[in-house]
């Protein structure tokens, strides 16, 4: 199997590059914001590094609902030119990672004295479909009561008046951000996991580097660099204040929390989009083996280290899924997995958390630290080019150096390129065919493809090398051995939660294959049993906090 640099094994190569060299920029946050703009200034000619105090996308994006979506209840608040911009941007996100960010229709039921009235769906989702620039097969069409009980049987029949059909795109959200710093690396970039910013360098009083700490060894180095852009997310108020410029507009947080049930206990045909009798809407989406719904909006002022889903949560999206498909009875013990998310929105005094804006902004201390704030997961790519438009035009005054042009709506990402979702759909069916020899069903393929695109080939080289006589631990140690070697993995916990989803989507999978894995880590970065206990102490808190009600 081909081995890139980004593995454990590069990490002290790629801290001595950080230590001694002069960057044009550093990003601070590895989350799909601090990896769109990694992406965009590296492509542009600049050299970039990105630092990220945990591992990639640990914080809000591996949290997020998994949905590059067209933001069709921005147009309740007039706020179209959002809606015209993550409409944009959701086709261009889907043409440059089709295996990633995949077409799912989406059922909007009109039901008595709900949100939307007919008149006012119909006519918002056509306003909706000339925004977002949508095309073909994808434009919305409207259902009559019958059509739509056809297309989903668990909705309400005695309060269902029809419904709008309409397009959005699923993903997974830290894959997402995975590969776009993938991507970035090819052109240049260097990025690091488990990498804290604990202070500025300043020169002149103005901001000219860095200083970190390696979070694997404790070890505190200095990186030198042009320009810093803080992309924290949730914690983006705190180097705000390490830089002595947290005024003006600050961070709202607000949680939201989604619930994951096996298939057989909330049986959807169909994603849909639906009323929660407060007046809120809410998603619930099949995955593969499972449903997913989801999501609250509330206030957030505790630890941004642990969020997690309370009993009150659970039992909100339980009460909101039972009144709206009243047949299938959940209850806590039904839940199999959740996850809980902040969303780092800018405060407006007054606002509800649901009516807060999800536009982003840039805030610019004296000191030259570009913060970004705000914004949504369908809008990254974007983001990042205003961004880095910015700081091309100060570098460029500086240096007298002439960068090219924001090009990342052409760039496919990594585990591409690919023609069309047409040809992904004939990948998995291809992928299937060699793994149905095993056994294995059409879902794994499935997921295989969806995660890792045509970089699953990679994977199969080191399933077929294996000597292990079990299929699926033999497929999963594959797996494992291509993350290791590929996509900078320093725990288990990575593996299971970020660069393979397994404990949102597949928690029975990190339960059965654990102690292998972990013999794997014992055995390839030769940890000592204090460490291992650590790893196992970590992980059976996580499966705690994420299954038990």
């Amino acid at each position: 199997m081909e081995k890139n640099h980004f593995t454990y094994f590069k990490r002290n190569e790629i801290i001595e590059k950080l230590r001694e060299e002069t960057f044009d920029l550093v990003v601070i946050g590895g989350g799909i914001t601090g990896a769109g703009i990694l992406l965009d200034a590296s492509s542009r000619g600049m050299k970039v590094a990105l630092v990220e105090k945990g591992d990639f996308a640990s914080g809000t994006s591996s949290k997020s609902s998994k949905l590059i979506h067209g933001g069709l209840r921005y147009l309740k608040q007039f706020e179209l030119l959002l809606v015209k911009e993550v409409g944009t941007e959701r086709a261009i996100v889907h043409k440059l990672a089709p295996h990633l960010v995949i077409p799912e229709k989406m059922l909007l039921p009109l039901i008595e004295n709900g949100s939307y009235g007919e008149w006012m769906t119909s006519f918002g989702l056509k306003v909706y479909d000339i925004l977002a620039d949508v095309e073909g097969d994808d434009k919305r069409k409207m259902m009559d009561k019958e059509k739509t009980l056809a297309l989903e049987p668990l909705l309400p029949e005695a309060i269902l008046k029809g419904s709008g059909y309409y397009a959005e795109y699923r993903t997974d959200d830290a894959r997402l951000t995975l590969e776009n710093i993938k991507t970035g690396l090819n052109f240049g970039g260097t990025a690091l996991n488990y990498t804290k910013v604990n202070d500025f360098l300043y020169t002149d009083g103005q901001i000219s580097g860095v200083k970190v700490e390696d979070v694997v060894s404790g070890e505190e180095y200095q990186i030198k660099s042009k320009f810093v852009i803080n992309a924290a997310g949730p914690w983006v108020d705190e180097l705000r204040t390490i830089n002595h410029s947290k005024e003006g507009k600050q961070l709202h947080l607000t949680k939201g929390v989604h619930l994951v049930f096996e298939k057989e206990k909330l049986p959807l045909k169909q994603s849909v989009y639906f009323d929660i009798p407060d007046g809120r809407m809410m998603f619930a989406i099949p995955r593969g083996n499972v449903t997913y719904a989801g999501t609250t909006d509330t206030n957030y002022k505790r630890s941004k280290e642990d969020v997690v889903a309370t009993v009150e949560d659970a039992d909100y999206l339980l009460d909101a899924i039972n009144n709206m498909f009243p047949s299938v009875h959940l209850e806590r013990k039904d839940i199999v997995s959740s996850w809980a998310g902040l969303r780092p929105l800018i405060h407006e005094e007054g606002k509800s958390p649901s009516e807060l804006s999800r536009k982003d902004e840039i805030f610019k201390s004296d000191s030259g630290l570009l913060s970004m704030a705000g914004g949504k997961l369908t809008g990254y790519r974007k983001m990042a080019e205003r961004v880095v438009d910015k700081l091309q035009r100060r570098l460029e005054r500086q240096t007298n150096v002439a960068y090219k042009d924001v090009f990342t709506d052409e760039i496919p990402l990594v585990g591409g390129p690919w023609k069309n979702y047409k040809e992904v759909k004939k990948y998995i069916a291809k992928i299937h065919k060699i793994l149905k020899v095993d056994n294995f069903k059409k879902h794994r393929a499935w997921y295989l493809v969806t995660t890792y695109g045509k970089q699953t080939e990679a994977i199969l080289e080191c399933y077929n090398a294996s000597t292990n006589e079990k299929p699926k631990e033999k497929l999963i140690l594959a797996e494992l051995q291509f993350c290791i070697h590929n996509e900078m993995v320093v725990t288990p916990l990575d593996f299971f939660v970020r660069r393979t989803g397994r404990l949102y989507f597949d928690i029975k999978s990190v339960k059965k294959h654990r102690e292998i894995v972990f013999s794997v880590f014992k055995e390839t970065f030769d940890l000592n049993d204090a460490t291992l206990q650590k790893y196992n102490s970590e992980l059976d808190a996580l499966i705690k906090s994420h299954s038990e009600f």
